[in-house]
């Protein structure tokens, strides 16, 4: 299933919480012809009639339209909580986009679009949702709840962050990420989404999303990147000048002189990672912004068996 086959259509929903909802409604209908079929049950806003049933909450207008009885679901209670936290560094706002590129192909665009999709599964299942924002500092903070007005006020902060200008901000991920463990007193999945470009050491990264994990805490990291330009470092053969958005740093460089060994110390770093984190019991998924969402929606699915 590809989710953004759609995209053309919806892409003019400039509204965050429409165009997560257009992204989830495909999901859901591709799991029916998928291996996760069996999931797509959580999801329903009905489930069908049993006979002997109180007849009260069956939708009638449903009936007409498929003549098969069924019940709208009323009775789910939050049953997981889920904060969400994301890099919004000057880093995660690569690549510059074109006037008529999609926000969501630069690393905070995916990111916060994903955090907006996984939302949408979250409300629908009536579980609580929390948000971290962070750069060189703490930015934002909103605790788990389940709340439309809870969920609406964190989807306007989303909707803020995409449209507000970028400044240089620099990333102190292993420092923020100890303030959030601090203020995680629930058990919660925690869905971090990052370019893992930092000032910190990995170990002290490693040790900082240890953390995380204390009182239970699931930990699934999204480590967002550009493939094109960030792994394969695919560029033309012309000289190009790299700037580094956080440090300001210039470089002048012919790419394909370096390529092959960027590409190898990238792939290196890429199973350090994964080695360490699998070693923490945390989930790290690698996450390409020309991808679709589908491999994010799945990672939640599992993930979400597990935490029971």
């Amino acid at each position: 299933m590809k989710i953004e086959q759609n995209f053309e259509k919806i892409a003019a929903f400039q509204h965050l919480e429409l165009l997560a909802n257009q992204i989830v409604e495909g999901f859901i209908n591709g799991m029916h012809k998928s291996p996760f079929h069996g999931f797509s049950s959580e999801f329903a806003e009905h489930k069908l009639y049993n006979k002997g049933e109180s007849t009260r909450h069956i939708d009638w207008k449903l009936f007409a339209k498929t003549d098969r009885l069924y019940t709208k679901r009323y009775e789910e209670e939050t049953n997981l909580r889920c904060h969400f936290i994301i890099d919004n560094s000057s880093s995660m706002h690569y690549p510059k986009l074109r006037d008529d590129q999609p926000f969501y192909q630069s690393k905070a665009g995916f990111a916060i679009l994903a955090t907006a999709v996984l939302m949408n599964l979250l409300k629908r299942q009536r579980d609580a949702v929390g948000l971290s924002l962070f750069s060189d500092q703490y930015d934002y903070y909103a605790p788990e709840k389940g709340s439309d007005r809870h969920h609406r006020m964190i989807l306007n902060i989303l909707e803020e962050t995409l449209a507000s200008a970028t400044e240089r901000k620099q990333t102190n991920t292993a420092k923020i990420l100890h303030e959030i463990a601090e203020k995680l007193h629930r058990r919660s999945m925690v869905v971090l989404f990052t370019d893992l470009f930092q000032l910190s050491t990995d170990e002290k990264l490693i040790t900082a999303l240890q953390h995380l994990r204390h009182n239970k805490h699931r930990v699934i990291v999204f480590h967002v990147f550009d493939k094109q330009t960030e792994i394969d470092f695919d560029f033309d053969t012309t000289p190009r000048k790299f700037i580094d958005l956080e440090s300001g740093d210039e470089i002048n460089l012919f790419a394909e002189q370096f390529r092959t060994e960027y590409k190898t110390k990238v792939e290196k770093k890429f199973k350090e990672l994964a080695s360490s984190a699998a070693q923490n019991k945390i989930r790290y998924v690698p996450v390409n912004v020309a991808d679709s969402f589908e491999q994010i929606l799945t990672t939640y699915l599992v993930e979400k068996q597990k935490f029971g």
